[in-house]
């Protein structure tokens, strides 16, 4: 009997587990601890009070019971938070809460697609984007993320007989895992190029708080007719610091939203609460601690180029998230060989960018949660290795 079935056997999902037990293996091998740049797990706490706040909760003993409603206050900081940040008002049925942005990648397929229906993707882009289509046997669409073009898709260059096929387009930016960021000028051709052709806009806004320009960052809603034809995912993940607490919110379309809640009624019972009463206290109550938080990875940022470019790895600053999008040395002709040889020759191991699609075959991506200390060290190895 074949255990698996065979919607999971087809997902090529990316090497997670690949790099994992490369990194054991040096270590058994080395005796000699890996410098991890692979994972964008959040190293910096939270505020305290937030964490303050969740403790106390976790000891109420209806904490525990099932939150089949997320409740007035939840909904009421969320809708203060859109329109106090990012000026846009939202009624209580434009709003979902989700355990993290990751349920509702996976689940937006489900949700919203038959299978002949066609999704248009980035790429490079976020793995649990085409997994997700995987799993739900939809036919996706690449749109090329390029240097040349700021790492944005020319909607015009789309062919007509895919657009015919099309129900879905999904993007973000801040993006993960360019680190590029989208002019106001892009979200408004692409509001108008989903009217015009009938599409569903999916914008991922996991990133939002985390740009390095000194500009705040902007929600798809807010700009005119987005209502109209979609929906943005937000997270406390990285903002807030919140990665493991699991909080984020779908918000936008009405009968997105609506269509969306009928499936996770069938499938899920709510999140912790705990996690809700400290996700109401962030966003009442923290309003600068995103601003902290985006200025280290900035600090982070400057500290690893300018420590990377002093042993011959020239990588342009990231215009936001918490990573940088690093080429290969011109030698190699695919990022896993030298994900694997930076990783055996200097102890160094980054994230192979053809985990996020073909164009990242000749790039890397590193995560900006090491110490200085330890990019320092990092760059040292990378000197002694003579990649570069």
């Amino acid at each position: 009997m074949n255990i698996e079935s065979r919607r999971v056997g087809s997902i090529l999902a990316p090497s997670f587990s690949a790099l994992a037990n490369l990194k054991k293996k040096y270590i058994q091998d080395h005796q000699q601890e890996v410098i991890d740049f692979s994972i964008g797990s959040s190293n910096i706490p939270p505020a305290d009070a937030i964490k303050d706040i969740l403790a106390q909760a976790a000891l109420e003993d209806a904490s525990y019971q099932y939150t089949l409603n997320p409740g007035d206050e939840l909904i009421a900081a969320v809708q203060k938070w859109y329109q106090q940040r990012y000026d846009t008002e939202l009624e209580e049925k434009e709003i979902a809460i989700l355990k993290g942005s990751q349920e509702a990648l996976s689940h937006i397929p489900m949700a919203f697609l038959d299978e002949d229906d066609l999704l248009l993707l980035p790429d490079p882009h976020y793995p649990i984007y085409s997994i997700a289509c995987s799993i739900n046997n939809n036919p996706i669409y690449e749109m090329p993320l390029k240097p040349e073009n700021d790492y944005l898709p020319e909607l015009d260059q789309i062919p007509e007989e895919v657009l015919d096929q099309a129900k879905m387009i999904l993007v973000s930016y801040p993006n993960n895992p360019t680190g590029a960021c989208a002019p106001d000028s892009f979200y408004e051709e692409l509001i108008d190029f989903a009217r015009k052709n009938n599409l569903l806009v999916v914008h991922d806004n996991a990133y939002s708080e985390l740009l390095f320009s000194g500009k705040p960052g902007r929600s798809f809603l807010s700009f005119e007719h987005a209502k109209e034809v979609g929906i943005e995912l937000n997270s406390l993940s990285k903002s807030y610091s919140l990665g493991g607490a699991r909080f984020a919110v779908m918000v936008g379309n009405a009968d997105m939203i609506a269509a969306y809640r009928k499936l996770l009624d069938m499938i899920d019972f709510g999140g912790f609460a705990p996690v809700a009463k400290a996700a109401v206290y962030a966003l009442e109550n923290e309003k600068e601690f995103p601003k902290t938080v985006c200025q280290e990875y900035k600090r982070r940022r400057d500290v690893l180029i300018e420590e990377f470019e002093k042993v011959g790895w020239k990588i342009e600053p990231s215009q936001g998230t918490m990573f940088v999008w690093a080429p290969v040395p011109d030698s190699y002709q695919d990022s896993m060989e030298f994900t694997i040889d930076l990783l055996n020759k200097a102890g160094v191991l980054v994230h192979p960018g053809t985990n996020f699609g073909s164009l990242g075959k000749y790039f890397v991506r590193l995560a900006l949660v090491r110490s200085d200390q330890e990019v320092k060290l990092a760059a040292k190895r990378i000197a002694a290795s003579g990649l570069f």
